[in-house]
């Protein structure tokens, strides 16, 4: 692998030598990576930390328990267009002009890689992984109000986490790089410590 695309601690995030290993694999096969593990365990920063150590953008999408897959690809504003329609606006014709991508379709056109943070799936409806099946294999999505296909000029490191409040489905699970997040050892956790709080004193650590 390319010695630039490779994921490391930061100096603000240290991770273990298992979740290095994943966030690797994930890069170099081009596959969503998927991060499980109990709360404050460092599932949501993870994604800064790659994208601080890859030089990329990072484009996050929050899940909610009303979030549809549609939502992370386009909207298409019908209620502007005909507002606009009534007060004789110029360029009601053009569709496109009433076209809003979601943070799937931001991360397909940057122009340069990004890395893309789907947080906390599970909290949407169960079929919403299936969903977005296609989109993230072909990395590309049609809008038929334009007849436009959106292809991603630079495939995006996606990063995706779950709370495991719910059991994601077996095909969604099969295109992923997984990898559960366990508490940090004592070894890691000081090194952690350290890090956030470079003066700490010893007898605190040892506590």
């Amino acid at each position: 692998m390319n010695q630039e695309k490779l994921f490391r601690s930061t100096g603000s995030y240290i991770a273990g030598t298992g979740l290095i290993e994943s966030v690797n694999v994930a890069v170099a096969l081009e596959k969503p990576l998927l991060i499980k593990g109990e709360p404050g365990t460092g599932k949501t920063v993870l994604a800064q930390a790659v994208a601080e150590a890859l030089g990329m953008d990072l484009i996050v999408w929050n899940i909610k328990s009303t979030t549809r897959a549609q939502d992370g690809l386009y909207s298409y504003d019908t209620v502007k267009r005909l507002y606009d329609s009534q007060f004789g606006e110029a360029g009601v014709s053009d569709i496109s002009r009433y076209i809003r991508l979601g943070k799937l379709g931001e991360a397909f056109s940057h122009e340069n890689q990004v890395v893309l943070l789907i947080d906390e799936i599970d909290k949407a409806d169960l079929e919403f992984p299936n969903d977005l099946l296609w989109e993230l294999d072909r990395m590309e999505f049609y809008i038929p109000e334009t007849g436009v296909t959106v292809r991603a000029k630079q495939r995006p490191v996606v990063i995706i986490t779950s709370n495991a409040e719910k059991e994601l489905p077996d095909a969604f699970l099969r295109r992923c790089i997984f990898h559960y997040i366990d508490f940090p050892d004592r070894e890691l956790l000081e090194e952690i410590v350290r890090t956030h709080f470079p003066e700490v004193e010893d007898k605190l650590l040892g506590a």
